[in-house]
């Protein structure tokens, strides 16, 4: 059995085929970690380190004896000849399982990518993670008034929970480090958020979504909707909204505003739909090839009971990797009693609610018929993220980690890496000086003018 991907899905899945004799779990990924995606805005916005929420997959496997984990990436599938190619060799399955997850849209602009980073790996978050910190960086040593204003203002493509989670902790941010600098006040830090839907959080229920608005407005988030955005610089974004063009210069511009599928599923030769997921069969098989199976984010189907689809969260993977290990398993075991396989159960997603967070004691969620907010809201959003984290280690550390940020404030990942994050210099404009002076306690007259040139205006 071969799994291509180690997040939810592909690592449930494996795990349901845990001591089963007689045959081989083969478990592809090009990371060697598992992440926990949901908190992964919490390590772009550093509450968390980037190994509180990923796990080493070997580690994570290594007690399952008939699994074997390879760190490559999958180049394509063949259904026809039932192999995948990895590092330009086909390797051959009896069952396929496509669980590789969905990757950031940037709706046909790729170029925007660098200039408005996305937020699903590790590398993503800790590349957010060190923009807005080099922003603060930035506006502390910058003299110029607009680009001091630019450098703290921060945009948000996407209003869904990644963009409302993200606008309400980069809120928070703000507030709690304005001690730590001396030029600039950091309380006055502009954070926007636009979407082209006509409310935030649009598959919550209507009054939560209200609710999550006003928290993020009480916040001094802007939330601007009905809007498109056209074009992303380096210096910030163009949106069509529908009073006309605006243009928000931005250092940083983040993009959470769409998914789409791997790339993988665009060399299977089947029907996609138009986000690039692969349109399943009832029990989550891919049409016309019963062996190969796709679950998680990438599988596209509608549950009769709801009328909807499956939605692409942490939830529906789960379920999705546990359905297709229990048939895997199932056949299997008939086939090594020379049994006829049992008849394959339909996938029925069970909904168990959703969440969202905004704030300190700021937060949504909707579980059945139950709408609900406020301090009881959040509780419960980081009971079940501690909870569903991958071991005992990383559910203590993070619990103690959101004890400290709860009570202080204090943010404890406040890293600045990569390659060139440095403050860029900015020539002074030429009434610098005497902006300086101005701002100079009163007393004789400056004497070396070049001496105070870097006094902050």
């Amino acid at each position: 059995v071969v799994v291509i991907g180690g997040g939810f899905g592909g690592l449930e899945c494996a795990r349901r085929l845990a001591g089963r004799g007689g045959f081989e779990v083969t478990l592809l990924d090009r990371a060697n970690h598992h992440l926990f995606q949901p908190l992964l805005y919490q390590v772009a916005t550093a509450a968390l380190h980037p190994g509180t929420i990923a796990a080493p997959i070997r580690s994570v496997m290594s007690g399952q004896k008939n699994c074997r984990v390879l760190m490559n990436e999958v180049e394509s599938i063949d259904l026809e000849n039932q192999n995948v190619l990895l590092g330009g060799e086909p390797y051959t399955y009896d069952y396929l399982v496509l669980a590789a997850g969905l990757e950031t849209n940037y709706f046909g602009n790729d170029e925007w990518k660098n200039h408005a980073p996305g937020l699903k790996t590790i590398d993503e978050a800790t590349d957010v993670r060190s923009r807005f910190l080099l922003a603060f960086e930035q506006a502390e040593f910058e003299q110029d008034k607009a680009a001091k204003r630019a450098a703290l203002t921060f945009a948000i493509v996407g209003a869904g929970p990644t963009g409302v989670e993200m606008a309400g902790a980069l809120a928070e941010i703000a507030e709690s480090v304005r001690r730590d600098f001396r030029s600039i006040d950091t309380r006055t830090t502009r954070i926007i958020v636009l979407d082209f839907a006509d409310r935030v959080l649009n598959t919550f229920a209507e009054e939560l979504s209200e609710r999550a608005q006003r928290d993020l407005e009480s916040l001094g988030v802007e939330v601007i909707l009905k809007t498109r955005v056209t074009d992303v610089d380096e210096k910030g974004l163009t949106a069509e909204t529908p009073d006309g063009t605006i243009r928000i210069d931005a250092n940083n511009v983040f993009w959470a505003a769409g998914v789409k599928g791997s790339p993988l599923t665009e060399t299977l030769g089947v029907e996609l739909d138009r986000t690039g997921r692969v349109l399943v069969d009832a029990d989550l098989s891919i049409p016309e090839h019963p062996n190969a199976f796709v679950a998680g984010d990438l599988a596209h189907l509608v549950d009769p009971e709801t009328g909807r689809a499956v939605p692409g969260v942490a939830q529906g993977a789960l379920q999705g990797g546990r359905h297709v290990g229990r048939i895997i398993a199932g056949e299997i075991k008939a086939k090594q009693r020379g049994e006829r396989p049992p008849p394959r159960d339909p996938f029925r997603y069970n909904d168990k609610g959703s969440m969202a967070i905004i704030g300190r004691n700021r937060a949504v969620a909707q579980i059945g018929d139950l709408r609900f907010g406020g301090y009881f809201a959040f509780l419960l959003w980081a009971l079940i993220h501690i909870l569903f984290l991958i071991d005992f280690r990383r559910k203590l550390v993070v619990f103690v980690e959101w004890i400290w940020l709860y009570f202080s404030g204090g943010r404890g990942a406040r890293l600045i890496t990569g390659d060139d994050r440095m403050p860029k210099v900015i020539k002074p404009p030429p009434d610098f000086l005497i902006v300086a002076r101005d701002s100079l306690p009163s007393g004789p007259p400056v004497e070396d003018p070049q001496k105070h040139a870097r006094t902050p205006a």
